[in-house]
């Protein structure tokens, strides 16, 4: 919307970021079965102009899995708005913590990791 544009009247970048941020925490909580948030977010990279009316997909994928955390990598791609031609226009990475019910840090479930898999 042209309220998500930059002076220039580009999608601002800070709009990108903030829908991987949200495809990325659907991973994590469907993946780790519960209550994931964001620690960190870096790698971003904008090789791509979205322009307003263009359609969004984001695709995330887990990069690594610690202990307690997942780390997923994000890349949206613009689909133009009346025709079929895309073009990557962000990327960046994201690490999730899982937390249980009192908001502390809980393990991942290498179960949960599996059956994401297959």
């Amino acid at each position: 919307m042209p309220a998500d544009t930059n002076p220039y009247g580009g999608v601002f970048g800070g709009w990108l970021m903030s829908q991987m941020a949200l495809g990325a925490g659907a991973l994590a909580s469907r993946v780790g079965r519960g209550r994931a948030v964001v620690v960190s977010a870096t790698d971003f990279a904008f090789p791509g102009a979205m322009a307003v009316g263009d359609e969004l997909s984001v695709y995330c994928e887990i990069a690594a899995t610690g202990t307690t955390s997942l780390t997923i990598a994000a890349e949206g791609i613009a689909r133009e708005r009346n025709g079929e031609a895309t073009t990557k226009v962000c990327s960046g990475t994201f690490k999730f913590v899982l937390l249980d019910d009192d908001n502390r840090p809980r393990a991942v479930n290498e179960a949960a990791l599996l059956a994401n898999d297959g």
